[in-house]
């Protein structure tokens, strides 16, 4: 049994989870027959194999982009059972469509349109403040992402099917907390838990726009080309700082300091997380287990 706060994570997929341990992925999806189908591989992430990508902040960069990749392939998995499904209903009452064509365009689509977003447009509308003092410059910057992120997690939360997948992603926190306090992995157990847990990617992209600030502020104010390009070159050592002080607080969650720092990533976790059904817990240990 891993000692508490190992280095197991997750995420939400259409009717299932996914979970990742250090040494395998596994993907867990609740058909429209009852049954639970999972996909389960070995993986071991490359900073594990070259020592050199295992170095602090540089590891965040490789777990991120690694954590997409998985991502994506394990969406395409329960889209293709979502869709194998729903097929077999008629036209009019399918949820879920055609979600696993073109998946992983559409991810690349995303991730361009959020580096636009999150990145180019709160550039944009700080210039048009006039505002030259470099701090304040770069407070506005920073407050305007803040407020783009706020929206579209809010934004997300409005698409009605994405109550079943936050609910998922309620029983991914709570599985893996049931995992950690050493009891029994059962959906009673699991049920008990809290929905929120530290080391969530909501947190996460929380510390990315929190951290952002920070690194972007001993750069000034970006008046040229180039100082635009190297706040986009910074993206990954932004990732890189936010995974060491996300693994830091799941790894210490227990020291009151660092429970009043998480505190804010937490609440937000209301908007991503609901709280799942006894169903939905099984099919997030079903996971867990195929990783363990």
């Amino acid at each position: 049994m891993p000692k508490p706060y190992a280095p197991i994570g997750g995420q939400a997929v259409i009717e299932g989870v996914m979970m990742r341990s250090p040494h395998r992925i596994a993907t867990a999806v609740r058909l429209p027959d009852g049954t639970i189908q999972v996909q389960s591989r070995d993986y071991v992430s490359l900073s594990r194999r070259f020592p050199l990508l295992g170095l602090p902040i540089l590891r965040g960069a490789i777990v991120l982009v690694e954590s997409l990749r998985i991502g994506v392939a394990a969406l395409a998995f329960s889209a293709d059972a979502a869709v194998a499904g729903e097929s077999e209903r008629p036209k009019g009452e399918r949820r879920y469509g055609t979600l696993g064509l073109g998946m992983g365009l559409t991810v690349l689509i995303s991730f361009i349109l959020g580096i636009g977003i999150f990145f180019w447009l709160p550039l944009k509308l700080t210039d048009l403040t006039g505002v030259r003092d470099p701090f304040f410059y770069n407070l506005i910057d920073g407050g305007i992402r803040l407020v783009f992120f706020l929206v579209y997690i809010l934004s997300i939360g409005l698409w009605g099917e994405m109550k079943r997948v936050f609910q998922y992603h309620g029983a991914e926190h709570k599985t893996i907390h049931n995992l950690e306090s050493g009891e029994e992995l059962t959906p009673e157990f699991a049920d008990a838990q809290s929905r929120f847990h530290p080391r969530c990617g909501t947190s996460f992209l929380f510390l990315v726009v929190i951290v952002s600030f920070v690194v972007f502020a001993f750069f000034g104010r970006p008046d040229t080309l180039v100082d635009r390009l190297i706040r986009f070159a910074l993206i990954p050592v932004i990732a890189g700082i936010s995974f060491e002080i996300i693994r830091f607080a799941g790894a210490h969650y227990d020291k009151p300091w660092v429970r009043w720092m998480s505190e804010p990533g937490l609440q937000l976790q209301r908007l991503t997380t609901r709280e799942p059904s006894r169903d939905m817990l099984e099919v997030a240990i079903a996971a867990l287990r195929a990783v363990l």
